[in-house]
């Protein structure tokens, strides 16, 4: 059998070099817009990738004087590259720390619909203590903590991505009927860290569950989906890629 092998994007401002933005063929378009990520992602897509990632921090970088470390929300960038490309996937960056488990399942999933099903989440806990300064400023979160919440919080988002049947929508407009309310579930959750009732407000995605992505491959190494805010300790599933209930790694 041969080997395939598989290509990922991973676009870091105007390059990973500290010095690539001063090179004379980087983009000159400045980094707040957007045709610079969907211009990346089209050339991407026509080389045959199979996905464009997209890392994340929650702080400006102490070097912001000499290195444009600075862009776009990625989430908000997903979908604008999701109406620019069709078939490569689209991997995010968003933390599992701070924000909460509803807005993040609705954002995701808000972006498989807009993709098509190509979207993918690439779970971090936020371990930068300046990022901790500016959601609360009451101190970072320690270690255990934040991955106690975040396996909380992952089982919140896939019980909410699973609270619509496939079959939910029928969008009879005779019957008047738009969904049947017996396919779509509550999903009452009351853990040690989030209390949530659910169901998703939104109907299920084209994946049925996103695809999930983690900053860590099994041996320990980083691997090529590791963001600048990643946390290198995540969980390691025993598959390496399950769409509907483990992680797969973005290397």
């Amino acid at each position: 059998m041969k080997r395939q092998l598989h290509l990922n994007l991973f676009i870091h401002s105007r390059g990973h070099h500290e010095a690539s933005w001063r090179h004379s063929a980087s983009s000159p378009l400045p980094l707040t817009d957007i045709r610079y990520y969907q211009d990346l992602a089209q050339r991407a897509e026509a080389a045959q990738f199979d996905s464009v990632f997209l890392a994340d921090q929650l702080a400006l970088g102490g070097d912001v004087a000499q290195a444009p470390r600075t862009w776009l929300e990625p989430i908000t960038v997903l979908a604008a590259m999701a109406v620019a490309t069709n078939r490569v996937a689209l991997i995010a960056t968003a933390s599992t720390t701070y924000t909460e488990p509803f807005n993040l399942a609705r954002q995701f999933a808000s972006i498989d619909h807009i993709s098509r099903g190509r979207a993918a989440w690439n779970i971090v806990t936020s371990w930068l203590a300046t990022a901790a300064e500016n959601y609360g400023g009451a101190g970072q979160v320690s270690h255990a903590d934040r991955y106690a919440r975040g396996e909380e919080f992952m089982a919140v988002v896939k019980a909410l991505w699973d609270s619509w049947a496939a079959d939910a929508v029928v969008d009879d407009r005779a019957a008047g009927v738009y969904a049947l309310h017996d396919r779509i579930r509550s999903i009452k959750h009351r853990g040690d860290f989030y209390t949530v009732a659910g169901p998703l407000n939104l109907p299920r995605c084209p994946q049925g569950a996103g695809i999930l992505c983690r900053s860590e491959i099994p041996g320990g190494g980083r691997g090529a989906g590791a963001g600048a805010d990643a946390d290198p300790a995540w969980p390691q599933p025993d598959d390496r890629r399950d769409r509907s209930r483990g992680a797969a790694p973005c290397a």
